[in-house]
């Protein structure tokens, strides 16, 4: 029974390691996703945009605009649906249910420890390595 319980706490401590999370894999899900509204470019003019009552936010210049930390939380929220403003009635769509996966611990630039799933990881790992 002690082997059985010792095997079930690595599996469970396995299921949430550290990822590395991959920026390319990120910028491939940002091109497909969300690049129509915030732009190639990340800055918020996509194409998408020109029809748009709220313009879409620039993406490239989150950590500028909170105090030199990019804002890894908020924007993991704001991405996956459990912002409260987003998921109930933003003019950004909840892409949720596109990013599902495995739950792995990101740690961002500033050292901050997010659980996350892996492609949602992946994207904040490409929208962290883009800011100005």
């Amino acid at each position: 029974m002690k082997w059985v319980s010792i095997g079930m706490g690595i599996a469970a401590g396995m299921a949430t390691m550290a990822y590395a999370a991959d920026a390319t894999h990120g910028r491939d899900l940002y091109q497909e996703h969300c690049a129509t509204c915030h732009g190639i470019d990340l800055d918020g003019n996509g194409p998408m945009s020109g029809v748009m009552i709220i313009k879409p936010s620039s993406l490239n210049d989150l950590t500028i605009q909170n105090s030199g930390v990019f804002p890894a939380e908020r924007v993991s929220k704001r991405i996956d649906g459990r912002d409260p403003l987003v998921a109930h009635g933003s003019p950004m769509p909840v892409y949720g249910h596109f990013f599902e996966g495995p739950n792995v611990r990101y740690k961002t630039g500033s050292g901050e420890k997010l659980k996350l799933s892996r492609p949602v990881a992946d994207l904040m790992a490409y929208l962290e390595s883009v800011q100005k």
